[in-house]
């Protein structure tokens, strides 16, 4: 039977901390993609997203996806149901979450207050013929399959991002012991866990880049007087969009033409706001605030250079590797970013794109002036950023990679 022909019936539960999330289109796309190849598809989210901007094709899956309040009539009837049914394995589960926890008040009282809903999420893929769990995130989607495959039996897997799992570590190992398999990224990421778990666990963790559908993303060169630069995220501290501002506000000073689009919202937009306006370019800076994928690429097609100029943060965030730069670079744009994390396998320097150091606005305005100078070198960077997407970030790749995986794993899943 070929890999499609079991992916027919094949059933894969989907969980996030979020659901329908504006930024995480990577979720979005791998479900969708999973779906287009012939694999249903349930969505378990801890928590509804209550979001003024939505992507269209989201709506279908948030129309059926299994949202559940913190506590309910139903949830309490399972809990009680799993501990007649499987008194043992309920009890163990709960104690586990609480000892590979206590160290980390965080991941402890969150670990505790999805518990019961984790239970009637257990009680809900018995009852839908869930064949695997995959959860995006090694915090508490992680923890939550790890809760439901011990009640039902069921294999499960997660995908490591970025802060998810550089924040903190707490259960890491065991949600690592326990899983059938674990996502990864990028390289960095599956290093970074094996550099705290050692090498025992290596032939599990796997690196599958998210990728994106390069065919849904136009090339077309933007020929303008200024600089057009694009910088897709949310506004936080993480993005690190106060090192482009001071950067863009040192270009002004060295004669370079540019304008600056910051697409997305959050909670450093007034800081912004107020920089902006401290640094005296606020007409050369727009704030398009949330926008939904289609805005987003009618956006693309008209700038020239692409930044995400990431920092790490006094908590431990940061990023993976962004899928707005991946989207970036389908377009055909070259790239300007952070050496971290991820970021360099999807950058690579001086060929898809530039790199700078973090939080170093002097070194991104000293990028930025080179590629605003030479047209021919932006054209060059971004020909070979769009090839390397087309080759190294395909979402019918990852995808497919992805079900092999499950496939190959999955204890319930069709021969």
């Amino acid at each position: 039977m070929t890999l499609e022909a079991r992916g027919r019936d094949t059933k894969i539960a989907y969980m996030m901390s979020r659901f329908p999330k504006l930024t995480e289109t990577f979720v979005l796309d791998e479900m969708l993609e999973m779906q287009r190849q012939g694999v249903a598809v349930e969505v378990f989210p801890l928590w509804r997203e209550r979001a003024q901007v939505i992507h269209p094709d989201a709506l279908p899956l948030v129309a059926r996806a299994h949202f559940l309040p913190l506590l309910n009539l139903e949830i309490l009837r399972d809990l009680i149901y799993w501990l007649v049914r499987s008194p043992r394995k309920l009890l163990q589960a709960l104690a586990t979450l609480i000892r590979e926890n206590c160290r980390s008040v965080r991941f402890l009282a969150g670990s505790l207050v999805i518990f019961p809903k984790a239970c009637t999420m257990a009680k809900r893929m018995e009852i839908a013929g869930v064949s695997h769990i995959h959860a995006h995130f090694a915090s508490h989607p992680a923890a939550a399959a790890l809760v439901i495959g011990r009640l039902t039996g069921l294999t499960w897997s997660f995908t490591a991002h970025g802060s998810d799992l550089h924040r903190e570590q707490a259960m890491l190992g065991q949600k690592v012991r326990e899983a059938s398999f674990v996502v990864t990224i990028s390289d960095y990421n599956r290093r970074f866990i094996l550099d705290r778990l050692g090498s025992q666990q290596e032939s599990k963790i796997r690196v599958v880049h998210c990728g994106v559908d390069a065919d849904s993303f136009k090339i077309q060169p933007v020929h303008s007087a200024a600089l057009e630069i694009v910088c897709i995220g949310t506004l936080h501290e993480v993005k690190g969009q106060r090192y482009l501002l001071e950067a863009c506000a040192k270009l002004t000073t060295r004669g370079v033409q540019w304008h600056c689009h910051l697409i997305g919202d959050g909670p450093d937009r007034e800081q912004l706001i107020a920089l902006v306006g401290k640094l005296g370019i606020p007409d050369r800076v727009t704030f398009h605030g949330a926008c939904d994928r289609e805005q987003v690429r009618r956006l693309l097609a008209g700038m020239n250079l692409a930044c995400a100029p990431s920092v790490p943060t006094s908590d431990g965030r940061r990023e993976g590797i962004p899928v707005a730069l991946i989207e970036a670079a389908a377009c055909g744009l070259p790239l300007v970013a952070s050496r971290l994390s991820g970021i360099p396998e999807l950058v690579l320097d001086n060929q898809t794109g530039m790199l700078t150091e973090p939080g170093d606005s002097e070194d991104i305005a000293r990028v930025l002036e080179i590629l605003a100078r030479d047209p021919s070198t932006r054209k060059r960077l971004g020909e070979a950023a769009a090839a390397n997407v087309r080759e190294n970030f395909s979402l019918q790749v990852s995808v497919t990679t992805l079900r092999r995986l499950i496939r190959d794993r999955c204890v319930t899943c069709p021969e």
